[in-house]
């Protein structure tokens, strides 16, 4: 008996529900694979605000500093939360090290968020992706006030920002600011370079002072006259004040 094979309108038919198919999961399974990656990133930021608990236990209760300066002989030390780059002019060579943060210790990667594509921005780093609330927390050598805060110093720890998914127009930031000018960095020019990045489904991931890390979809624009118009797509504050930032 001779077998029937399939007529060209049933594969047409069979043709068009796998096209239909696909076309309804594949988007589904791309947002299953953003929803992942968020829910790494969530847990790199939840290890650097665990990072930054211990750093505190062991310095008197301050976080580490943002960024600071040595120099050394032939020298040049740049101290930074994340890493430390020793360049030392003599042999022509460059040194890059887990940084305070992590009190020369660390799993690198950490500091890499799997959704954020592009280079670093600062010097040598070989990761890119969160920022170090610099504005009311770590603070800096160039900073209106040099020495971080403490964890004491912390009154709302639940609301108070410390790590981020850090972005801008020129890719990755490493320095979280507020969108005001405060006490803390009065000084400072170029907001608009130290936004967020929402970039996990509309959504920036967050690590809060205790220890806390989540996503937040609302994002704030409002900053210095002469910044608005710097601020990158899908990038911005975490509040229209400094509220989300400051320790008070």
């Amino acid at each position: 008996m001779r077998n029937k094979g399939f007529t060209l309108t049933e594969l047409m038919v069979v043709t068009s529900v796998t096209a239909l198919m696909m076309g309804i999961l594949l988007p589904v399974l791309g947002r299953v694979r953003q929803q992942g990656k968020s829910v790494v990133c969530l847990s790199n930021l939840r290890q650097l605000a665990i990072a930054a608990e211990l750093y505190c236990n062991s310095n008197d209760g301050y976080y580490p500093i943002a960024y600071m300066y040595e120099r050394k002989d032939s020298e040049f030390i740049s101290y930074a939360w994340d890493f430390t780059t020793i360049k030392d002019w003599s042999k022509g060579t460059v040194e890059v090290k887990p940084g305070l943060l992590w009190q020369g210790r660390t799993i690198e990667k950490i500091q890499q968020c799997p959704a954020f594509k592009g280079g670093h921005k600062w010097l040598n780093d070989p990761y890119t992706g969160y920022n170090y609330n610099t504005s009311y927390i770590g603070h800096g050598s160039s900073e209106s006030i040099v020495t971080p805060a403490r964890n004491v110093d912390v009154k709302k720890p639940g609301e108070c920002a410390l790590f981020g998914d850090g972005q801008y127009a020129g890719g990755a930031n490493k320095f979280m600011r507020a969108p005001w000018p405060n006490e803390g960095d009065a000084g400072f020019f170029g907001r608009a370079a130290g936004t967020q990045g929402y970039r996990h489904l509309g959504k920036t991931n967050v690590a809060y002072c205790e220890g806390s890390s989540r996503s937040i979809r609302e994002i704030y624009r409002q900053t210095e006259p002469g910044e608005f118009e710097k601020i990158a797509p899908g990038t911005g504050f975490l509040s229209a004040d400094n509220s989300a930032y400051d320790p008070e």
